[in-house]
């Protein structure tokens, strides 16, 4: 036990907390009581106000080892049996350097020149690891343990099947990650040049990471790895698909689980997982306010989009110059924070509504076609590096379906929750238009969420 005070309703603890299980197994036990309940919340309360307290220094429910709002939250749901509260820590995308529009590196912009506010302003928590010397590699940050080299491409069924059989590390209990654990690993330090491979969006240093194989006609990115997260719409000709990260180009798509033309299932890269399983679900809170508070990631966002297109560099200055509920430190949401809103159980499709938690309102906006039903990409503040001009483009989510256009018929080719680019200015005129094998649909002025830390 501990005697703290604070005069900012958070806590900073002057304790390390050594490992997960430390910092979790009595999480939002405030009184050291054993038992979570009104009790615990009151003297969480009794912190924010400024009043001295005795606590217990292992309560701490979000790992940002400080006693406060978060902790209260979580102890009055247990205590009214709403459901339990889960954190999971967001994995920087490792990004350090600076971009324009165009085709440049430039120095860090002050707060009051044009391209402030994106990806490494805000620096998250940095991606770290550790070589375990027996096949496996920990995430320090999430916790969780990865497979270092992932073997032959195999179909999804058969990685069910090696999971459900694999004991690598002194372990019989890996999974098949969800694609939110598998997105925790990219790093948009990473470069492509659209089909040749440059630098890897993933830590070859603890990881190995194929390259297709272009002597039986592969391109170098068609390496993808794939998830146990599917689709629950449908992309290209009704295809039933899983969700994947390409961590030779950087991107989230849906692919289709078989081949129609081989009569087969198709095979891809699986990395196997284990531990922190909670990983990647929300525990979002309406503040009524025109916000919700996410206490797994501890941050919180507009809860409503302002329903205007922009270029990236208005999408930054939006965010940074945004006032919303007495709160000014609003900034445009890396890709990583942004892909923790998307809830992968939904699509226009399915649910008639984007793949976002329905707290969230979102606009909705015609397809190219003239279609109503489809929304918004939206905007992260992360430069995507592709192509011969590697630094003009920037990472977007869609939320809503993932189209592109195909023998001429637009489809959904990459599914609700995708991430992909798109240049970051043109010539409004221009667009929506279709660009790549796939005619992906490039709008260029997308849409904006912002964000803050919760603090």
């Amino acid at each position: 036990m501990v005697i703290l005070t604070n005069r900012n309703c958070l806590i900073i603890l002057t304790f390390f907390l050594f490992t997960w299980n430390t910092c979790c197994a009595d999480s939002g036990n405030v009184d050291g009581t054993g038992t979570i309940d009104i009790k615990d919340a009151v003297i969480a309360l009794q912190v924010c106000a400024g009043n001295e307290s005795t606590v217990n220094i292992n309560a701490d429910v979000d790992n940002d080892s400080k006693i406060g709002l978060a902790e209260a939250v979580y102890a009055l749901q247990v205590a009214a049996g709403i459901k339990d509260i889960v954190f999971y820590k967001i994995v920087d995308t490792g990004v350090t350097a600076f971009y324009n529009d165009s085709d440049i590196i430039i120095t860090p912009p002050t707060s009051n020149e044009a391209f402030y506010g994106q990806d490494a302003h805000y620096q998250g928590n940095q991606p770290s690891y550790s070589n375990n010397g027996d096949g496996t590699v920990t995430d320090n940050v999430t916790m969780l343990m990865w497979q270092k080299d992932m073997g032959e491409k195999i179909s999804f069924d058969e990685a069910m099947t090696k999971a459900d059989e694999l004991i690598l590390g002194g372990y019989d209990d890996w999974r098949v990650p969800t694609i939110k654990e598998l997105y925790s690993l990219i790093q948009f330090t990473g470069r492509v040049n659209n089909a040749t491979a440059i630098d890897m969006f993933i830590d070859t240093i603890y990881f190995n990471q194929p390259l297709g194989d272009t002597s039986a006609g592969e391109r170098e990115i068609d390496a993808q790895t794939w998830s146990a997260t599917e689709y629950v719409g449908k992309t290209m000709n009704n295809d039933d698909t899983v969700f994947g990260v390409n961590f030779v180009d950087g991107r989230i798509k849906g692919y289709p689980k078989d081949s129609k033309s081989e009569g087969g299932p198709n095979k891809m890269y699986f990395r196997m997982v284990r531990g922190n399983s909670d990983y990647g679900k929300n525990n979002f809170v309406n503040n009524n306010d025109g916000t919700i508070s996410d206490f797994a990631t501890g941050l919180m966002w507009q809860q409503t989009d302002d329903g205007s297109d922009r270029n990236w560099q208005n999408a930054l200055s939006y965010c940074e110059n945004l006032k919303l509920t007495g709160y000014t430190d609003w900034r445009l949401p890396n890709t990583k924070e942004l892909n923790s809103l998307v809830d992968y159980t939904r699509s226009p499709q399915t649910t008639g509504s984007p793949a976002i938690n329905p707290l969230f309102s979102t606009t909705e906006i015609n397809d190219p076609n003239g279609n109503s039903g489809q929304y918004p990409y939206f905007w992260t503040s992360t430069t995507h590096q592709d192509g011969v001009n590697p630094y003009n483009s920037a990472a977007y989510i869609a939320f809503g379906e993932g189209q592109g256009k195909m023998n001429d018929t637009l489809m959904d080719v990459h599914g609700a929750g995708c991430q992909r680019s798109d240049p970051k200015n043109g010539d409004q005129n221009q667009y929506p238009e279709f660009f790549g094998p796939q005619g992906d649909v490039r709008y260029v002025f997308n849409y904006v969420r912002c964000v803050r830390t919760i603090e």
